[in-house]
């Protein structure tokens, strides 16, 4: 058999990359073909994804292409979650797609948290509170700008935005709607009635697809100016669940951590949990492969550590090795934080914001990088620990397995700060778990895998998996007491999202 070529496009909130994946006799192997930043742009006071330098780092690695001697079956786009792009009648995008991070999104999910009942939306859509939820985003932008929901005819998320510049489609997926908070976890079908009543129509809500489906071939003004035939696959277009489709588990006694910028800690069901308890503990209910539900918890993940190096890196260049090398023989547990706490949302220096946190409940914040970032990876597990209590508690299963992927899966010191605070077996890997999902995605597109656990057998083949087993547990599990009980106090005193 000759190996069969795709190719995925995987963009986060960080970095892009191009990856090739070559399908052979039950492997997969994968070749870097380009890495980019993602690039927001601050306009006029906002916080913007500049969606044309992507689109034009597609077209670099498609160009380049021409010159392969193999033939590529298609590619497929997967990107972060919420944010979007509006297209107007013309096929002209209306404006720049608004980052999530904006400084607007808090106080405009504030206030329609005040004009609707917070419960009802999420018994409607089963979607964890979080400020930058598209539905936020929306009502954030019919009020500072509705001439651009005026002009618009279809909302886009990211995926989309950039498919439909590929192919001229105006159609979604399953998986990147049902971050929107404008989806019905049961039905799978768009909410209309959620953007009624904030003013704007429902008919910009775009058609529905399941991942795994053939979009189409390029736009023929594409192939006018070179670049070659080729087929786009909607592949699970949220990076979280193509990368959940890679999970390279058996059974269903685990849960995973999709480690990167984000941490997604979550399991996978075949039913949503929507109920008064995982309302209360801000659980969400995402749509994945195979018409599974990811019921996870967004943590803020290495964002925190990514901010911090930025910082240090004005006064001497720090790599992420030699960060956790530094940490590795730091002070342990010098400060105990909420990787979750606004604060850390998006700060102008992270590292001051580390220090207001300290101040605030009443630590002192570490001066040394290498002990401030043992503090971020040691308080990331500790909150893993946390957010895996409360899945045992709100399925009623008990996980034996921590799955890490994403590129997080990379860092060894962070994968057994996770062994230890949660006293589990931790699997680490694959780190480019949301490409291989998108690959494989593509893959049963074509007919050559049949299912997801045809995937995930795939992956098991194809990769080493690393692993981390507990080894300090009372040392660990007297951390654990102090981080609660020091989140617990820092959540009464700031109050919280939900009403």
């Amino acid at each position: 058999m000759t190996a069969e070529h795709y190719l995925a496009f995987d963009l986060g909130a960080e970095s892009g990359r191009a990856m090739l994946g070559s399908l052979d006799s039950g492997r997969i192997q994968l070749t870097e073909l380009h890495r980019f930043p993602t690039r927001s742009i601050n306009c006029q006071r906002h916080l913007h994804w500049d969606v044309y330098h992507l689109f034009e780092q597609i077209r670099l690695v498609l160009e380049n292409l021409k010159q392969q001697d193999f033939r590529l079956n298609s590619l497929g786009i997967d990107t972060w979650g919420v944010d979007f792009g509006l297209i107007d009648k013309s096929g002209h995008i209306v404006g720049l797609p608004f980052c999530y991070r904006d400084k607007i999104f808090p106080e405009a999910a504030k206030n329609y948290l005040q004009e609707f009942s917070g419960n009802e939306l999420y018994y409607l859509t089963g979607i964890q509170l979080l400020p930058f939820n598209t539905l936020f985003q929306l009502y954030a932008l019919q009020k500072e700008n509705p001439g651009w929901l005026e002009l618009a005819e279809k909302i886009l998320f990211m995926p989309d935005l950039l498919n439909f510049l590929l192919t001229g489609n105006k159609v979604t997926d399953l998986t990147i709607a049902s971050t929107s908070q404008l989806l019905s976890p049961i039905s799978r079908r768009w909410l209309p009635g959620l953007l009624e009543r904030i003013g704007i129509r429902s008919q910009l809500l775009p058609e529905i697809n399941q991942p795994g489906q053939i979009l189409g071939g390029l736009s023929s003004w594409l192939l006018a100016e070179g670049l070659p035939e080729l087929t786009v696959v909607q592949v699970a277009g949220h990076d979280t669940a193509s990368a959940v489709a890679a999970v390279p588990a058996q059974g269903d006694s685990w849960v995973y951590i999709s480690s990167g910028t984000w941490s997604l800690v979550g399991v996978e069901l075949d039913q949503p949990v929507i109920n008064e308890r995982s309302f209360r503990a801000n659980f969400t209910n995402e749509s994945g492969l195979g018409n599974t539900i990811r019921f996870l918890k967004n943590v803020n993940g290495l964002w925190l550590l990514q901010q911090c190096r930025k910082i240090w890196c004005r006064q001497k260049d720090l790599t992420y090795k030699q960060l956790t090398e530094m940490a590795e023989k730091a002070r342990p547990f010098a400060l105990f934080l909420d990787p979750d706490d606004p604060l850390f949302l998006n700060p102008t220096n992270m590292v001051e914001a580390l220090a207001d946190y300290a101040r605030q409940t009443g630590q002192t914040a570490p001066e040394d990088p290498g002990e401030m970032t043992r503090a971020i990876l040691e308080n990331l597990a500790l909150k893993y620990r946390l957010v895996i209590d409360e899945l045992e508690a709100l399925t009623g299963q008990n996980f034996r397995v921590v799955h890490i992927i994403g590129g997080g899966s990379k860092n060894d010191l962070l994968n057994q700060f996770t062994a230890e605070a949660t006293g589990r077996l931790v699997l680490a890997g694959p780190e480019e778990a949301s490409c291989i999902g998108n690959i494989l995605t593509q893959a049963l597109a074509f007919g050559q895998l049949k299912n997801r656990l045809e995937i995930r057998e795939t992956v098991r083949q194809s990769f080493d998996i690393k692993e981390f087993r507990p080894h300090s547990p009372e040392i660990w599990e007297k951390a654990r007491a102090e981080f609660k009980a020091r989140l617990a106090e820092a959540r009464q005193q700031a109050g919280s999202l939900l009403p």
